[in-house]
């Protein structure tokens, strides 16, 4: 088995931190909704500001509210305008790959949608993984980073 990406929320910028309350982290349901992660659900949350990794589960706040509340423990780790990525997972046999299509939700300074955008990873004829990257509303391919390789 092998745990694979299974959606996010990625630059999502954090509304509040709220240090009395159960734990946890309160989305918008609408967020969730369009890249597919349930409320209960555990999630791993990445700090672009203070490179914190924590580890928690989905409640859900107010629909259109553009909410993202860090909750309990997790609020000692960011603060309010904070941009983080929130990725849910899902643990499958390396098969079932080519059968997945994660959505990643980005967002506007405001929270906003910005984009839906979807992963894609197929067999080429030589038995290799292409993977792509597609925006949902265009059904165009986004430019994959090459991280540090020069382009030719």
């Amino acid at each position: 088995m092998k745990k694979i990406v299974a959606a996010k929320l990625h630059g999502i910028y954090i509304t509040e931190c709220e240090l009395n309350y159960h734990g946890s982290i309160t989305l918008d349901p609408d967020h969730c909704e369009l890249a597919g992660i349930m409320p209960m659900e555990f999630v791993e949350i990445w700090n672009k500001q203070s490179g914190a990794r924590i580890s928690t589960y989905v409640i859900y706040g107010e629909r259109g509210s553009n909410c993202c509340i860090v909750n309990g423990a997790a609020a000692r780790t960011c603060q309010a305008g904070d941009q983080i990525i929130i990725c849910s997972s899902d643990y499958r046999d390396a098969s079932a790959l080519t059968e997945m299509t994660p959505k990643v939700v980005t967002f506007e300074r405001d929270n906003s949608v910005a984009e839906v955008l979807e992963y894609r990873t197929r067999r080429n004829a030589r038995g290799w993984y292409d993977f792509e990257i597609v925006d949902l509303a265009t059904e165009e391919k986004q430019p994959i980073p090459l991280m540090g390789r020069a382009a030719n």
